[in-house]
C-alpha cells in the first residue's frame, strides 16, 4: 500500500517542525488526526519514523531519509500540477507572487491593476520577504514566481530582466552634498552613508559602490527598510542611495533633497521562476505587462 500524499506532506512538516503542535497548525489539522496518519505511515512502512516523549520530538535516521524523499515527491508533485496549469488558459487560477521589499510597495500598486486587467483569470497571492528567503520558497514549491532585483550572487532560477532602476543620492538639505545639481560617486569619499540591513540584496548592490567611492558606512545603524532610512537622513546622521522607485519617499519628507549621478549607478528589476518551469512563457508575458505598466507610470 502506497503513502497518501496528506502522510508525506505530514511526514515532512513534523521533520521540519519537530513538534506536534507545529506541524498540525501548519498543516491545518488537530494534533491527534496528524499522530494518527503517521502512525499509519509507520506501520506500512515497517519503520519508526520519530522518537517521542512528552518533551520533544526527534527524527530517527530512518526517518530523516524518508522526510528528505518526501519532500523531493512533493516538489515533484508541485511540477506536474505547474504543468497542467501551462497547459490550460494563460495565468488561470492562484499565482503565488514573492517580492522583495525595496520593490513591493512602490512597485506592485501601479502593476496590479494592470496584471488583474490583462489575466483576469489569476488570483495573484503575495509574500514580501528578503531575496534569500523568496529563492528558498520558490526551489521548494512554495512560491510560483518572484519579482526582485537579480544580481550575480543570484542562482539556481531562471531570470528575466524587465528595465533598471537608477539611484539617486538622499542627503539633509544643509548637507554638503545637498548643493550639486549632479553628482560623481566619488563625490561619496568620506561621507558617511546610511544602508539597509544584512540579506536585503539592496545593500549588495549598493555597498561596493560605497567601498570603492572611499565613502564610510554608518557602522552602528542598519536599516529594515527604506522608509526607516529616509527618517535617518532627515535626523541628519548621514545620506543613503535610494532606488529611483522609491524617490519620493525622500521627495515628500521635509529636510530632504534627492539629486541624481552624471553616470547612475542602477539595479536590475526583473522576474524569477523554477529552471526548466513549463510556464516559463506565461511569465515572460506576465513580465512584459509589468514593463508596460511600469513604463505608463514613468
Amino acid at each position: 500500500m502506497r503513502p497518501t500524499i496528506r502522510q508525506l506532506e505530514y511526514l515532512v512538516e513534523l521533520a521540519e517542525c519537530l513538534s506536534f503542535r507545529g506541524a498540525a497548525a501548519r498543516c491545518h489539522v488537530t494534533q491527534p488526526a496528524l499522530s494518527k496518519q503517521l502512525q499509519q505511515l509507520e506501520a506500512q512502512l515497517g519503520l519508526k519514523l520519530f522518537e517521542r516523549d512528552t518533551k520533544r520530538v526527534l527524527p530517527t535516521p530512518a526517518g530523516r531519509e524518508m522526510a528528505h524523499l518526501a519532500k523531493r515527491l512533493l516538489v515533484e508533485l508541485d511540477r506536474m500540477v505547474e504543468a497542467g496549469r501551462g497547459l490550460g488558459p494563460a495565468l488561470a487560477g492562484t499565482l503565488r507572487i514573492g517580492v522583495i521589499p525595496t520593490i513591493a510597495p512602490y512597485l506592485l500598486p501601479h502593476v496590479l491593476p494592470h496584471i488583474r486587467q490583462q489575466f483576469p483569470r489569476v488570483r495573484p497571492l503575495l509574500r514580501e520577504a528578503k531575496t534569500g528567503e523568496l529563492v528558498r520558497e520558490l526551489l521548494d514549491g512554495g512560491l510560483d514566481i518572484l519579482i526582485l532585483a537579480p544580481d550575480t550572487t543570484l542562482v539556481g532560477v531562471e531570470v528575466d530582466r524587465l528595465f533598471t532602476d537608477d539611484f539617486l543620492l538622499a542627503a539633509p538639505a544643509n548637507h554638503p552634498l545637498a548643493s550639486a545639481r549632479s553628482l560623481k560617486p566619488k563625490d561619496l569619499r568620506g561621507h558617511d552613508v546610511l544602508l539597509l540591513d544584512e540579506g536585503h540584496c539592496l545593500r549588495v548592490q549598493v555597498l561596493p559602490l560605497c567601498q570603492k567611492s572611499g565613502a564610510n558606512e554608518v557602522g552602528d545603524f542598519r536599516a529594515s527598510s527604506l522608509a526607516t532610512l529616509v527618517e535617518m537622513v532627515a535626523s541628519g546622521v548621514g545620506v543613503t542611495l535610494l532606488p529611483e522607485m522609491a524617490a519620493d519617499l525622500a521627495r515628500e519628507r521635509s529636510g530632504i533633497v534627492v539629486r541624481p549621478f552624471v553616470d547612475p549607478p542602477t539595479r536590475d528589476i526583473g522576474l524569477a521562476w523554477r529552471p526548466g518551469s513549463p510556464r516559463a512563457r506565461e511569465f515572460k508575458k506576465l513580465g512584459r505587462t509589468i514593463l508596460e505598466a511600469w513604463a505608463k507610470k514613468a
